[in-house]
């Protein structure tokens, strides 16, 4: 599994091509060749960028459910709604496709953050404002999820 690291600022243009930060390109380049995909972020009015070997290991997961599951067909139908597979140019621009720029309510300014082994892909303001929410019970949420753990259990 890769682990992408960083949170940088950029812009969109009119066409909905965002310009992939310098740091982000080298972290991406061994998997630029696969492709990637993109898609609505389940919890947040943000974009999932998953390069195509994280994607596989999720959809395995994902092929697991049971599909005569009521739950698990409306599950994987949401889950998978407006997904797109997309590739950089040369230029190290990733084209977003305009329901997805609607969904996550892109405009103009926009932050590339990573988030273990994805990005996510916000509009700046809208990643600030969870940021600052988020912040206000960020302790409470550490000593919740993390707070159980054995440090050296930790890598």
């Amino acid at each position: 599994m890769q682990h992408l690291i960083g949170t940088y600022e950029c812009k969109a243009d009119a066409k909905g091509r965002i310009m992939m930060p310098i740091a982000i390109k080298k972290q991406l380049a061994a998997s630029a060749s696969e492709g990637f995909v993109l898609k609505r972020a389940v919890f947040n009015p943000c974009l999932e960028l998953y390069p195509m070997k994280e994607w596989r290991v999720l959809m395995e997961k994902v092929n697991g459910l049971n599909r005569f599951n009521k739950k698990n067909n409306d599950f994987i139908r949401r889950f998978t709604a407006g997904v797109k597979t997309v590739e950089m140019d040369v230029s190290g621009r990733l084209l977003i496709s305009k329901d997805l720029v609607t969904h996550a309510k892109i405009s103009k300014e926009v932050v590339v953050s990573s988030t273990v082994n994805i990005l996510e892909i916000w509009d700046k303001t809208l990643y600030e404002t969870a940021i600052d929410e988020a912040t206000l019970d960020f302790g409470a949420l550490a000593e919740d999820v993390m707070g159980d753990k054995n440090e050296d259990t930790i890598s």
